[in-house]
């Protein structure tokens, strides 16, 4: 696998991770794991996590074949 590959991939998956965080604050989509219900803030640092991670994956040198 090379680089550009793998950067590819990384950033899309953070990509969509980023994105589901975002439809969740947007929808206020509630998640239970048990009986305890996740907090919309957690899903406020998972969209910014996930996309400082999708983007610097994406501007990685050799994110862009040359």
């Amino acid at each position: 696998m090379t680089q550009h590959v793998f950067n590819l991939i990384a950033g899309t998956l953070f990509l969509l991770i980023a994105t589901l965080h975002a439809l969740r604050l947007l929808f206020h989509w509630q998640v239970s794991i048990g009986s305890w219900t996740i907090p919309l803030w957690v899903s406020w640092a998972g969209l910014a996590l996930a996309g400082f991670l999708a983007y610097t994956a994406f501007s990685q040198k050799g994110s862009v074949p040359q």
